[in-house]
């Protein structure tokens, strides 16, 4: 293993739980040697620090010679991963495999032949069960290397049957990485420039993806063909705001688990993200029912075995339960009571700091910012929004032209009419730069510009004049990107009507359950 940074062996150290701490311990001083008592107090020298500070750690332990800090780091870092590896071996499905396979290749190596094929046979059999290709193949190529080099006699007709499982299995990953890289590669485009802006870019996203899709992809069956195939589907929809194809395919994701639950152990952050994905697809679509019992059931999930069983398992049911949580105050109206959840959302992204990415920071931001719009209270939503703005991301340019948008419009609330003229002009330009003004943004900048010599009457009228324009278009592909950031129309009937915002979004919901 190459030795690790200083700061990656911090990181490391800091993600640590209690338990894993104990057991490292324990691990290294079954036979400690003088380097492992050493590592110890390098251990216990960061484990206590702030920070890493490496003149620090050598003056308060004298023990450890300056020279010896760089190997003593390499050693540490493996001895820590070590212990981590045999502590959480049962919680992975991949690291048992792995393992067997080690046992496998010990007793080949003693000339234990048959009980090596053995082995191999309860691995390719634990691996069908779990859907672990990759695995099945490394037992198949290790059972082909005993049956050609060794007199084995296991059953006639072997190297036959061995040739036909191979080819099958190798038919089946090359569509799993086919599929996967269409997967990641679709997902990537969004995360880089969000939904198709216009004809353009929808045309490149079908010719990508039709090119890119293997005609005979539907013909497998296989676990992780469907879980890529779907996601596929799911991505293409999303990114050309085809709510029906993105809700479908993300049911059939969901679904793919609920029909082999076992693999909601082994493959956890595929099921999370499926969950997450079916929220947001009935978020979308306003099926205000079907997104209550999904986010029920998702809670439930945020408190399970497997919802905990890993940090990175609790990270990420975090980040989407608490967006699920947000979006079911956008769409009930109930922005005010949504803040209540403000205080924890802050402690959690600052608890978990280390495993955010800076996109789901960025989407937490804008949120929490839109909820306190929707409360009215405009100073807080500038602070938030002002924390996209000036964040140096190359993440999400249609969420860094929403932030700016709204950001405008909270100015407009505010009556900062000093600077909202300069900061039109300004956001104006940063959107044509990007590509990203649609009809919508268009309507809203003249607008903006329009409101600074009306009066209270005219302005009333302009409201009602923009509502009529946008109202038209809200249900257009290529247009409703706009609205999904932005609930322009609610704020603009709010407007008219000289109500709270919030209020205007309640009757919508009741509206939609009167039933």
């Amino acid at each position: 293993m190459p030795n690790r940074t200083v700061d990656e062996l911090f990181q490391l150290i800091r993600t640590l739980e209690k338990g894993e701490k104990r057991n490292f311990k324990l691990y290294v001083t079954r036979n400690a040697a003088s380097d492992d008592l050493k590592i110890i107090q390098l251990f216990d020298a960061i484990d206590h620090a702030d920070h890493y500070d490496e003149e620090s750690i050598l003056r308060k332990n004298p023990s450890i010679q300056k020279q010896q800090l760089s190997n003593l780091k390499a050693h540490l870092y493996r001895q820590i991963l070590t212990s981590l590896r045999l502590l959480r071996h049962d919680q992975s499905i991949d690291i048992q495999l792995h393992e067997q396979l080690d046992f496998a290749r010990i007793l080949y190596n003693k000339g234990l032949y048959h009980q090596s094929l053995k082995l191999l046979q309860k691995i390719k059999e634990l691996a069908y069960a779990n859907n672990q290709i990759t695995y099945w193949v490394q037992a198949l190529f290790f059972e082909k290397k005993i049956e050609t080099l060794h007199i084995t006699r296991s059953f006639d007709d072997r190297a036959n049957e061995l040739a036909i499982e191979v080819d099958d299995l190798s038919s089946r990953l090359t569509m799993v990485g086919k599929l996967s890289n269409l997967a990641i590669q679709l997902y990537g485009l969004y995360i880089r420039v969000g939904h198709a802006r216009d004809e353009n870019d929808v045309e490149r996203v079908k010719r990508f993806f039709e090119e890119k899709l293997p005609p005979n992809a539907s013909d497998f069956t296989g676990f992780y063909e469907r879980l890529y195939l779907y996601q596929s589907h799911a991505w293409y929809g999303f990114i050309l705001q085809d709510l029906l194809t993105y809700y479908k395919n993300c049911q059939r994701w969901v679904d793919l688990f609920d029909k082999e639950p076992q693999m909601i152990k082994t493959e956890t952050q595929h099921y999370i993200k499926g969950m997450h994905n079916l929220i947001i697809a009935h978020f979308m679509l306003r099926n205000d029912r079907k997104f209550d019992n999904e986010l029920l059931r998702f809670e439930e999930f945020y408190h399970s075995k497997e919802g905990t069983a890993t940090i990175n398992s609790r990270v990420q049911t975090f980040v989407y339960l608490y967006l699920a949580k947000i979006n079911k105050h956008f769409l009930d109206g109930s922005f005010s009571e949504g803040l209540k959840l403000v205080p924890y959302i802050e402690d959690k992204i600052k608890e978990f700091e280390l495993q955010l990415d800076r996109h789901r920071t960025l989407v937490f931001y804008y949120k929490i910012a839109c909820l306190y719009f929707g409360s009215a209270d405009y100073e807080n939503t500038v602070v938030y929004l002002n924390k996209i703005i000036h964040w140096k991301a190359d993440l999400r340019s249609d969420l860094q032209c929403y932030a700016r948008l709204l950001h405008l419009i909270a100015h407009y609330e505010l009556g900062n009419d000093s600077i909202l003229e300069s900061q039109i002009r300004s956001v104006f330009r940063f959107m044509s730069k990007m590509q990203n003004l649609s009809i919508v943004e268009k309507e809203i900048f003249a607008f903006l510009r329009n409101s600074f010599r009306l009066n209270r009457t005219q302005i009333k009228k302009e409201f009602t004049r923009l509502y009529e324009v946008l109202f038209l278009i809200k249900d257009n592909p290529r247009e409703s990107r706009s609205f999904m950031y932005l609930d322009i129309l609610s704020w603009l009937e709010s407007k008219i009507k000289g109500i709270p915002v919030q209020e205007v979004i309640s009757e919508h919901f009741k509206a939609r359950n009167k039933q």
